[in-house]
């Protein structure tokens, strides 16, 4: 292999926002510069441009690129070169020294966590510019962290990257600019920011619906005691874990009824334009896995793709998904974070892992846009701290120091044993899963939730599972309202005219707990659509003044009094 001199004139056409943001980079000239981009937008095309723009003009000799994992490296390499930018993806830190033949290196956060030294003399050799990919990942440990302070202070230029720039720690992200606010607290500042809701905005990623499932579930305690939960309700942080645990479980009822929604979904979506949609299916751990692979081939008649992070051959397997038909694939985590399998169009959140960080990753995996309409459809357990990340996808969020730590299922029993696969066994010693049902709890679509109620299985479900797969996230949320209002006066109905055996006097039961939210979640989200015709504000703004003005969390996870202060103000409006 012979290098060739790096030109821009192999580039694709730039999108704005990778324009304006060149063009503030060229401008500053700065030794460091952080660009935080929604999963899908394009970072890798941006950082290889000024890549590009840097070697042609003489300003650096060498680009290094660190990325989270060994995948990644690959994936950087085949991009890098698609632009006449070699870079070796093979590169070890016995080698020293990368060959003449290449431009630079591409390498892992664990590699120069390792032998930071190494890096550091590369990084002194040539001029170098250093790409830090998903640059979080360089807090994840003190000797991380460490390690790529060390070795690429000498850099020439620093390019951080990155779609999620927060984390659930305090580990500050080198190389990053942290300031200090009126409350004291230091947060990352950004030079470059393009989120969901601006990319969502331009066609450049797709809208995403959340389907999230409900029902009931039964488990035995290391007592003996049989307890019963209904999935999504207010309960304790133990029980609720339980109780997600259990709808997990691939033995039960839950996650069979799930994937047969979710297939057919996928269904839709490839009789309706996207021939080659695929789905993906995030599991807690391997043996999981596994078992959901089982259970889509019983379900399906065909076998899925099951990506586990240790396997030899897992990047080759991604490849391959990638680049077929093949339906469905069964992944861990590998698949988590900054995998570019575009046709991926349908998800399931089958795993216990439920920081920010993780739950932005993962559905950044499903939100890469090819061609103007398509949608994306993940289905979720509906547990409150997930429908409330799910609520709050156009949220941008930074990373901050010193800040109190917000009470979640990061610090729970179930997330700890999920942090490392093999500690499985400590959750299951405690309890065991008897049985779990599903049912469609609600839809949730640019900050609003659409309750349903709908068992699996039946029409209601039918109506929310047939959307069409090609549609604007205008026409997702027009779609939605009709859907709801149809149903709303298809029970006013059988109400005004009952069927002659319900006709007999009888007193009806008071409505449940969860019956009255569902109601006043549909209440609220006509008013919120109404007030979205008239003013033309996304439905997601409107819900997030709402929570200004009366405090309290998404309505997804609001309480019945917090619903109903919503809907006064709303009225009052």
């Amino acid at each position: 292999m012979v290098r060739q001199p790096v030109s821009t004139q192999t580039f694709p056409a730039l999108r704005a926002w990778q324009r304006k943001a060149l063009v503030e980079y060229l401008r500053r000239r700065s030794p460091d510069f952080m660009a935080v981009a929604t999963p899908g937008a394009g970072k890798t095309t941006f950082a290889l441009r000024i890549a590009a723009e840097l070697l042609a003009d003489g300003t650096v000799e060498a680009v290094t690129v660190v990325a989270p994992t060994e995948h990644l490296k690959t994936q950087w390499a085949q991009a890098a070169a698609r632009v006449g930018i070699q870079l070796d993806a093979s590169f070890r830190n016995a080698d020293v020294h990368s060959s003449r033949d290449f431009h630079g290196a591409v390498v892992t956060y664990a590699q120069v966590g390792i032998a930071p030294q190494v890096h550091r003399r590369r990084t002194m050799t040539r001029r170098t510019m250093v790409i830090l990919d998903e640059v979080h990942h360089a807090g994840d440990s003190r000797s991380w962290g460490d390690g790529v302070k060390a070795a690429f202070e000498p850099a020439v230029r620093r390019l951080m990257l990155t779609g999620t720039p927060f984390r659930s720690d305090d580990n500050p992200i080198p190389f990053v600019t942290y300031e200090r606010g009126g409350d004291g607290l230091q947060r990352s500042r950004a030079d470059s920011v393009y989120g969901y809701a601006d990319a969502l905005r331009e066609g450049v990623v797709r809208p995403v619906i959340f389907l999230a499932y409900s029902g009931e579930t039964r488990w035995r305690t290391s007592a003996g005691d049989e307890l019963a939960a209904r999935l999504g309700e207010p309960m304790t942080q133990d029980l609720i874990a339980q109780a997600w645990r259990t709808a997990l479980d691939p033995a039960g009822d839950w996650m069979p009824q799930v994937l047969r929604a979710a297939d057919a979904r996928l269904q839709v979506l490839r009789d309706g334009g996207m021939a080659d949609a695929g789905g993906l299916v995030i599991a807690s751990d391997q043996q999981s896995a596994r078992a959901y692979a089982r259970l889509i081939e019983r379900l399906t008649g065909q076998k899925a793709v099951v990506v586990l992070s240790d396997d030899v051959g897992a990047s080759a397997r991604i490849a391959a998904f990638a680049a077929s038909d093949d339906r469905w694939m069964v992944a861990v985590r590998m698949v988590s974070e900054g995998v570019d399998i575009p046709r991926l169009a349908v998800g399931v959140y089958a795993t216990s892992a439920s920081t920010p960080l993780f739950f932005a990753q993962a559905i950044g995996r499903f939100v890469r846009a090819r061609r103007p309409g398509e949608t994306a459809s993940v289905f979720v357990p509906s547990v409150p701290h997930l429908l409330g990340l799910a609520s709050e996808m156009e949220a941008e969020r930074d990373h901050i120091l010193g800040g109190p730590k917000k009470e979640g299922f990061e610090d729970d029993l179930l997330e700890r044993a999920q942090r490392d696969e093999k500690a499985g066994g400590e959750l299951e010693k405690r309890f065991e899963a008897l049985s779990a049902t599903a049912e469609l709890d609600q839809v949730i679509f640019d900050g609003a939730s659409f309750g349903t109620g709908a068992q699996a299985g039946t029409p209601e479900e039918e109506d929310y599972l047939g959307l069409p797969g090609l549609l604007t996230a205008d026409q997702v949320a027009l779609l939605l309202n009709k859907r709801q209002a149809e149903q709303l006066a298809a029970q006013r109905r059988r109400k005004a005219d009952p069927a002659p055996a319900q006709r007999e006097p009888a007193v009806a039961p008071p409505p449940t707990a969860a019956e009255r939210r569902i109601r006043l979640r549909r209440q609220l989200n006509a008013l919120v659509a109404a007030r979205h015709h008239r003013t033309g504000l996304p439905h997601g703004k409107i819900h997030a003044e709402l929570r200004r003005l009366c405090g309290g969390p998404p309505s997804a996870q609001a309480t019945i009094e917090q619903l109903e202060e919503r809907i006064a103000t709303m009225q009052s409006l």
